[in-house]
């Protein structure tokens, strides 16, 4: 037992179907990130695996990258701006709050540990956005691997995505062959 509180009763069958059916692993998020990272050429990770704080959805143990695809609603994205439950608010507040707890603290354990810790957010992968966040993810683990191979053994925290909107727009630009 984990000391969590137990959640409330859902208001309807339908709710407590769409909750039950929320899974926790190989989520289509992370499928579509692992088959992105195999035709970049990225084989050999972990999955979940458990010697790393955190469980990272994926593990390059040998470069020392933890990837984790957060979903935006369980792990309260700063993108989306996503409204709270309207039922049992405190419940949720206080779910929310132990998530990005948890987060925190696995992600600083990976950084103190020397890891480079990736974090996706779901609402990165969508049409659109996809190309080019997994173009970042693949800079990102090479940088690591060159980090590395300096003898630079510090951790590093990275949240892909989150580049400023002004160098979305010059790729974007560039990408359709204007100047930026």
């Amino acid at each position: 037992m984990t000391g969590e509180p137990l959640a409330p009763k859902p208001v309807s069958a339908a709710t407590r179907n769409v909750m039950q059916a929320n899974k926790s692993k190989n989520t289509k998020p992370e499928l579509k990130v692992r088959a992105a990272l195999r035709e970049a050429g990225f084989s050999g990770y972990r999955l979940h695996w458990k010697k790393a704080p955190g469980k990272p959805d994926i593990c390059f143990p040998g470069r020392r990258v933890a990837i984790f695809v957060n979903g935006c609603f369980w792990h309260r994205c700063p993108h989306c701006g996503l409204s709270m439950p309207k039922s049992n608010v405190e419940f949720w507040e206080a779910k929310f709050a132990r998530n990005r707890a948890r987060d925190a603290r696995d992600n600083a354990l990976l950084v103190s540990g020397g890891w480079t810790v990736i974090t996706i957010w779901e609402c990165r992968l969508k049409k659109g956005r996809f190309d080019a966040t997994m173009r970042e993810l693949v800079r990102e683990i090479r940088r690591a691997e060159e980090l590395r191979a300096q003898g630079l053994r510090s951790g590093r925290l990275v949240e892909i995505g989150s580049a400023p909107a002004w160098r979305v727009r010059r790729e974007r630009h560039r990408r359709r062959g204007r100047r930026g």
